[in-house]
């Protein structure tokens, strides 16, 4: 790969959390490498607003972020894509459209804090924690030579990346 800049989409099912947390994070930790997109198979329409009260609350940037279909990345004026990962396990178990350039992709699920059931700290610590697992797994990614690994390593680091701390699946072969 030899880009200067790589588009990295981030799927879910209704993209209101796990997935527009991750956006917010590689916008901002992976910016000078990266361009980061968020959609879902199913979006509800509008983000989690605690999702935005955690990313604002950690100097994340929270403009432009909207709930969208990932059928917005499948025409042919959509970005090419060069990564997208799943952060739900529902969404990894979709059939998801073709993406043009035939992107890599690999399974980095969390689990939902907008189904946390109980008091708004329960909710808090939820997304607190959602946020964490999502800094530790971009960072992992945006140290990645990605422009110089080949294909089938990349690949393996990208699932290695899926499997860390919080995972919500320990199914590397999903996505």
């Amino acid at each position: 790969m030899t880009k200067t800049k790589f588009n990295v989409l981030f799927l879910c099912t209704g993209n209101t959390a796990r997935s527009i947390i991750a956006e917010s994070v590689l916008r901002k930790d992976g910016a000078v490498k990266f361009n980061a997109y968020s959609a879902g198979s199913f979006p509800k329409g509008e983000v989690n607003p605690i999702a935005i009260e955690t990313l604002r609350g950690h100097n994340y940037p929270v403009d432009g972020l909207r709930s969208k279909s990932w059928d917005e990345f499948a025409t042919k004026n959509a970005p090419q894509l060069d990564f997208v990962f799943t952060v739900c396990d529902n969404a990894a178990g979709e059939a998801c459209p073709v993406w043009p350039g035939q992107p890599m992709t690999a399974h980095w699920g969390l689990d939902d804090p907008a189904a946390v059931e109980g008091t708004d700290a329960d909710k808090r610590v939820a997304f607190a924690q959602t946020l964490r697992y999502m800094k530790l797994r971009i960072a992992a990614f945006a140290a990645l030579p990605v422009e110089s690994l080949e294909r089938l390593s990349l690949s393996a680091k990208l699932h290695e990346i899926g499997q860390m701390e919080g995972s919500s699946s320990k199914r590397p072969d999903v996505a």
